[in-house]
Parts: structure tokens; C-alpha cells; sequence
């Protein structure tokens, strides 16, 4: 089994997938005009409009209704990604240090998901990085 990808339902897909193509700096793959995907090279966001949760069950999602997934992204200088990402997002926290060896620094997506941005710093975060 592989994990494949996560999915965040949006009301306003747009907005949302603009949002992560600005944080991200990839454009997204729009596979319908209520879905697309941003794939980067270890994971796919993957982005569905409200509308798609009928194909499900119907009330089973929820736009910005979630407050226990945090999206994370491994960035090269996490400094450098904060000043670039912070006037566009509401800022949880600034880059600080993690007690398992990160950099990391954390803001909300428009409709509320938690996103964070992290740089492995201590020797044990980057030899555990460097085998994924």
C-alpha cells in the first residue's frame, strides 16, 4: 500500500488551489473543474470542490471544517519560505525550532487548514530526511 495523495475539500476551489500553487510555486494539474492536483515529487494535494462530496456520501466532508490535519512541506530554507508566504496567509507561528530537529514555521490556508512549512536543521532530522 502506498499513500497516494490528500485531499482538502474547498468551497471556493480556486482560491484554495491558487493558494497552493503560490506556496508550493507549481501550477496545478486540473483533472475536472471541480478537481485538481498539485504533485510534487513525494506527495499529491489533491483538491476537490464541495460539489464532489455527493460523489461520496453526501455531508461526509466538509469545507474548512478541519482542525486536526496540519499539510507539511519540506522547503530548503524555511526563513525564506515564511517571508515569501506570510502576507498571504494568516501566521500561526513564525520559524521556530521543533524538539525532533526541525525548522518549522506555520500558517492557515484561506479556508482554515493548517500548513507548515519545515527545514530539517540538527544532524539526526537530515539523516532521517535524506532516506525518504
Amino acid at each position: 500500500m502506498k499513500l497516494a495523495s490528500t485531499r482538502l475539500i474547498a468551497a471556493d476551489i480556486k482560491k484554495i488551489v491558487s493558494f497552493y500553487e503560490m506556496v508550493t510555486d507549481q501550477k496545478a494539474e486540473w483533472l475536472a473543474p471541480v478537481f485538481a492536483e498539485i504533485v510534487t515529487p513525494t506527495a499529491t494535494l489533491a483538491i476537490g470542490g464541495s460539489e464532489t462530496v455527493a460523489l461520496f456520501k453526501e455531508g461526509s466532508a466538509e469545507p474548512g471544517a478541519n482542525r486536526s490535519l496540519i499539510i507539511e512541506f519540506q522547503v530548503d530554507d524555511v526563513e525564506r519560505d515564511f517571508l515569501r508566504i506570510k502576507n498571504h496567509a494568516e501566521v500561526v507561528h513564525a520559524p521556530k525550532m521543533m524538539p525532533w530537529g526541525n525548522k518549522a514555521a506555520q500558517f492557515r490556508d484561506p479556508e482554515g487548514t493548517l500548513v507548515s512549512l519545515y527545514t530539517p536543521v540538527t544532524d539526526i532530522a537530515k539523516q532521517r530526511f535524506a532516506t525518504r
